[in-house]
């Protein structure tokens, strides 16, 4: 082992028992909280379910998820963002935390301005899936039943501005049809009714909808990343109709402001241990995640590039809360 491999090692054990002690002080046995902007079920309560045993092995005490919900995750957001600064509240976000603040007036918070952003824990492509008894099963094929009626086929999201919404925004503007919004307060709700057949279609994380298309219970009408997925082989992408089309949902962590840097670099620590277990990442890939696990800074670069990136789309179609 080389001197400057050895002061590294130490610099980073140094660093991990500050981080512990100061996460122990006067609490040696309290829990990390865990808020979740969204209901049980979905997409991001999925992944908080899934690393939360793990990091409560890595942190030494008791992890517990609190669902959150409402307004597209912005409730969960401001209490987090309200929290003690003290490695105890973290937050995981999905991709609406780049876009909330472009949408809504009074947030309560900045996001980027009231966080530590910890890290980007997962990625997972949208599909764009559709209830059974819906008669169009290709993305050709709903673009030939939408032209014919236009404004009747309705599409579901958990409200505007989210991924699902943008992602659906854009499909009708590369291919001209009109399609009829219907938003939800969550991922598990809009799925109910997808499955009931209330709503036509929608874009929805892999995870949310691989399990369902496999039971029959909806169908895949096409995949939102560049190439077919293992667990959807034969469902084309949307790509393959519209050349260039991404769809994708993402999940992160954030602490409060103020969250010293020894703790925040524990915390993206341990969610890279988590990561990096069999188990948690058979969970996760068999879901149709993929798994990231980005420093703190790589996280905020990307959360600010999203931001960039979709409030052009929001300008041009004059995205509103509804």
């Amino acid at each position: 082992m080389t001197s400057i491999t050895k002061s590294l090692l130490f610099s980073c054990l140094a660093l991990a028992c500050v981080a512990g002690a100061a996460l122990a002080q006067n609490s040696p046995n309290k829990p990390i909280r865990v808020i979740v902007p969204w209901p049980a079920g979905g997409t991001v309560d999925g992944v908080a379910r899934v690393i939360g045993p793990k990091l409560a092995d890595g942190l030494g005490r008791p992890v517990l998820v609190e669902n959150r919900a409402g307004a597209g995750g912005s409730i969960g957001q401001a209490e987090a963002a309200k929290a003690p600064p003290d490695g105890h509240t973290v937050l995981l976000v999905f991709d609406t935390h780049a876009v909330n603040h472009l949408l809504y007036s009074n947030l309560g918070y900045d996001p980027f301005g009231s966080f530590e952003h910890v890290s980007l824990i997962v990625t997972s492509p949208q599909v764009l899936a559709g209830a059974t008894n819906f008669s169009p099963s290709t993305v050709p094929e709903l673009v030939v039943h939408a032209k014919a009626n236009p404004g009747k086929v309705t599409y579901a999201t958990v409200g505007a501005g989210s991924s699902n919404h943008l992602n659906a925004l854009l499909l009708a503007n590369r291919t001209g049809i009109e399609m009829t919004h219907v938003p939800y307060k969550g991922g598990a709700p809009m799925m109910i009714d997808l499955v009931g057949g209330q709503v036509n279609v929608m874009f929805v994380s892999a995870p949310q909808a691989i399990p369902r298309v496999k039971a029959g219970r909806i169908k895949a009408l096409a995949i939102g990343s560049p190439r077919r997925i293992p667990q959807l082989p034969d469902t084309p992408t949307v790509a393959e109709t519209l050349p260039g089309f991404a769809a994708q949902s993402w999940v992160g962590m954030l602490a409060p402001a103020g969250t010293p840097k020894e703790i925040v670099a524990r915390l993206h620590a341990e969610v890279a241990r988590a990561l990096a277990d069999p188990d948690v990442r058979g969970k996760l890939a068999a879901q149709g995640f993929d798994m990231v696990g980005s420093t703190p800074g790589e996280f905020l670069a990307f959360a600010r590039t999203e931001s960039e990136k979709w409030a052009k789309v929001i300008r041009d179609y004059q995205v509103r809360v509804e």
